[in-house]
């Protein structure tokens, strides 16, 4: 019978979500336009640097470089500065910056002088890349002149977080965690929405006049919940590809973040007081559960703070499975962390709603 009641006021709950044509047209759009935009991102990473060089003094193999580039470097050689600046300036052959060396340089860095060496760098070049020109053209004076460097230290790189150096994430990659949170997000504000709706119409009250219980009630809104996220992130999922690699593992991280988002819109409902009111405390849910995700498409590693959001485990563990092809056992640290915050905004959200229909 407790099944029955259940199955009874989630059909109803289905039937106000499909009548409410402003959450259909929400949950179509919402998965057109990602999946547009998603297949729309490019989807592979070029780690190479294209540089230009003016003269041909680059020609003779100089310590590893030579007109093909070194690794990460790619040198396209023209024949005057001139030739030079216009590709820069227009950016021809995906140049970024042009080294301009003075005709009689090979002879003055053999010679032990100090030629002059024209950096071409268009407006907004990051400062890097500029001194790792700087560099490099030191090194190749060095290498002509045939005398080692001033001071030729030992260096030893330690790379802090995960190395992508030869491994780059396209932005599709980045961008899929970020999209199946957003379409999460959108269905907390719809749940939250029917939560809200059934709160000021008294329709709740109407519902527990019958034998419906208060667990039923509250069992009936996280199943129908749950249910509403899940599918609707799934389907996301598969037309951008994020069922390739670990389907399960996959499929139980969604099902993972359905309950988290569930829980959120349970709270959000509970406390709305009309359409505004409830998409303001959605709001309030929403914009931090996508810092995460947001902060996934720059490199480096995330500040504590950001680690400590609910949605953490969810973008590392999709991430991690989707991008590295990690096992179950290398993402069960960011399963834990994400079931334990979803089960916590779970098990709260029902208690809130429980009060608020209370009051009723």
């Amino acid at each position: 019978m407790t099944g029955s009641r259940i199955v009874a006021i989630m059909g109803k709950d289905f039937r106000e979500f499909t009548r409410n044509r402003f959450f259909v047209f929400i949950t179509l759009l919402v998965l057109v336009a990602y999946v547009a935009v998603f297949w729309f991102l490019p989807d592979s990473v070029d780690e190479t640097v294209h540089i230009g060089v003016s003269n041909s003094v680059l020609s003779t193999d100089v310590g590893g470089v030579t007109e093909s580039g070194t690794a990460g470097f790619a040198l396209e050689i023209y024949s005057s500065e001139e030739e030079l600046k216009t590709a820069v300036e227009e950016g021809q052959n995906d140049i970024v910056a042009g080294i301009a060396f003075p005709p009689d340089f090979l002879e003055s860095a053999a010679a032990g002088e100090t030629p002059t060496v024209r950096l071409l760098v268009p407006a907004g070049l990051p400062a890097e890349i500029q001194l790792l020109l700087e560099g490099a053209v030191s090194e190749i004076a060095f290498g002509f002149a045939g005398t080692p460097p001033p001071v030729d230290p030992i260096t030893e790189a330690v790379v802090l977080g995960v190395d992508r150096a030869g491994n780059q994430i396209s932005l599709q990659q980045q961008m899929r965690p970020l999209i199946l949170i957003l379409v999460l997000m959108v269905e907390t504000f719809a749940l939250s929405s029917l939560v809200a709706i059934e709160v000021q119409q008294r329709t709740a009250v109407a519902v527990l006049a019958t034998p419906v219980r208060v667990v039923d009630f509250l069992a009936a809104k996280g199943i129908f919940g749950v249910g509403l996220a899940l599918s609707e992130v799934v389907l996301l999922g598969l037309l951008i590809g994020a069922f390739a690699v670990n389907a399960p593992a996959v499929l139980m991280i969604l099902l993972l973040g359905a309950v988290l988002v569930t829980g959120f819109g349970m709270i959000a409902g509970s406390y709305g007081r009309d359409f505004m009111g409830t998409l303001l405390v959605a709001m309030l849910f929403m914009i931090p559960l996508m810092i995460p995700a947001f902060g996934a498409l720059f490199p480096g590693s995330s500040p504590t703070w950001v680690k400590a959001l609910p949605t953490y485990g969810l973008v590392q563990a999709i991430i991690r499975v989707t991008v590295d092809g990690d096992s179950w056992s290398q993402i069960a640290p960011s399963l834990l962390l994400l079931a334990m915050w979803g089960v916590a905004a779970f098990i709260v959200g029902a208690f809130i709603l429980r009060r608020r229909v209370a009051t009723l």
